[in-house]
């Protein structure tokens, strides 16, 4: 009787470079491809959050539906559950007599946690897992994790790794295993929204992989990255690279490409830059654990702040007295995605001018940005709370000086409706509660 394999899919959403496939194309095995939809993800959180709004959803329907059709080319299928991970996957590897599972490791420490428990109610079978989420192994880095520096700068200088891809042997993968859960859900009935910014799945994020490095836009990126609005000026890459569509070692090698048959300048340099950066906050998230949440970060004192729940709804609902910072979050409710700058405008305005609890903001991100990684959201909150990695302990930016610098004629305020619910005030209660 052959092995039985079960596949426990998870931000790893993609066939190419995809090492744990890889791997399993060349074993003798029944294997069982599973991701489970866990019903917390749609459930207020204690800042009164849901971990996935509307955008990341879709994204992640479409994502699991290309998915599953790229399986199907290739003689598998995807198994689409919902539930408590641990109680399904419990249940499943008992039901399916499963002797290994594998899975992608990941840096979140809720998400190492869950794994630890689904060990300890599965002795019996052998759990592998392999790093997919990041440009380099843990056994690459010139450093122990405990040694990882402080700060960015070093560690950039110290990532002098060649950086590879694997690639799935031709031919079909091991068959699957057919006993199927109750209920599975489907995902033909997948939805399009027309204020979208981008569509999910790994067809999808090589179609943009080709377009973006088959023109000039990676040439000129440096130039444009820091613009408010457009679809061209950034690399749009990170929604995909968030479930795991595309791999960041996918990315990395297109831009060597590109370098090596059309251009080498700042602007391709600087995809790479932005590559390890995310790379920096993924070991970083690993290495501090859950102190990634915590309110004092990475530091011994925790910053004075304090939750005024109005000014909270105003910042999400856009209706502060900042115009700019109004249109930011207009259209990250409407669309689920907003630039780099515009997510350093709107996270400095509700810990520097709103004066509030930077993990609230941090959780709202969570909820609405289709793009959300837990390393990058919660590391670059602390970092602009002056809590995180950030030598220079924080980051103000001046909304006037932003203004005018990125907005100057109000083309991207007036697009999204800055000046609509702007409140003439910050507050309209006193202290305790009477109003102003």
């Amino acid at each position: 009787m052959s092995k039985r394999i079960l596949y426990w899919l998870q931000n790893d959403l993609r066939i190419d470079d995809n090492p744990i496939l890889s791997e399993l194309a060349t074993e003798q095995c029944a294997l069982d491809i599973v991701f489970v939809i866990n019903p917390h993800w749609f459930k207020n959180n204690n800042y009164q959050q849901k971990p996935y709004g509307v955008h990341k959803q879709q994204f992640l329907i479409q994502s699991l539906y290309e998915l599953q059709q790229a399986l199907i080319e290739r003689g598998q299928t995807l198994h689409v559950l919902e539930g408590e991970p641990v109680s399904v996957l419990k249940q499943r590897i008992a039901e399916q007599h499963i002797d290994e599972v594998v899975c992608s490791e990941l840096v979140g420490t809720y998400e190492q946690r869950q794994l630890a428990r689904l060990k300890a109610h599965c002795p019996h079978a052998i759990f592998k897992t392999t790093q997919q989420d990041t440009l380099f192994q843990q056994s690459d880095l010139p450093f122990d994790l405990d040694e990882l520096p402080k700060s960015f700068t070093p560690f950039r200088k110290a990532m002098n790794i060649p950086i590879t891809t694997s690639t799935l042997p031709k031919g079909l993968l091991p068959q699957p295993i057919t006993l199927c859960a109750a209920n599975p859900i489907e995902l033909n009935k997948h939805t399009n929204n027309n204020n979208a910014v981008m569509h999910g799945g790994l067809k999808s994020a090589q179609t943009h992989l080709k377009q973006y490095f088959s023109g000039l836009l990676p040439s000129t990126y440096k130039i444009t990255r820091n613009e408010l609005d457009g679809f061209n000026n950034t690399t749009k890459f990170s929604s995909w690279l968030a479930f795991g569509c595309v791999s960041a070692r996918q990315v990395y090698k297109a831009v060597e490409a590109y370098e090596h048959n059309q251009i080498t300048n700042e602007s391709t340099y600087w995809i790479k830059f932005e590559l390890l950066w995310r790379e920096y906050f993924k070991w970083h998230a690993l290495k501090a654990g859950k102190s990634l949440f915590s309110f004092k970060g990475q530091k011994q004192t925790k910053p004075l702040t304090t939750f005024m729940p109005n000014r909270f709804a105003a910042w999400c609902n856009g209706s502060t007295p900042y115009p700019l910072v109004n249109a930011i979050m207009n259209e990250l409710n409407a669309t689920g995605y907003i630039s780099n700058r515009s997510r350093q405008i709107a996270a400095s305005c509700l810990v520097n001018e709103l004066g509030l609890d930077w993990r609230y903001g941090a959780a709202y991100f969570e909820q609405q940005l289709i793009d959300y990684d837990v390393a990058a959201n919660w590391g670059n909150w602390q970092y602009i709370a002056g809590v995180g990695v950030d030598p220079r302990g924080g980051r103000h930016f001046n909304i006037e000086k932003q203004t005018l610098q990125f907005d100057s004629h109000a083309f991207y305020t007036n697009k999204w409706q800055g000046n609509e619910n702007t409140s003439k005030q910050l507050d309209t209660l006193n202290e305790v509660d009477w109003p102003i």
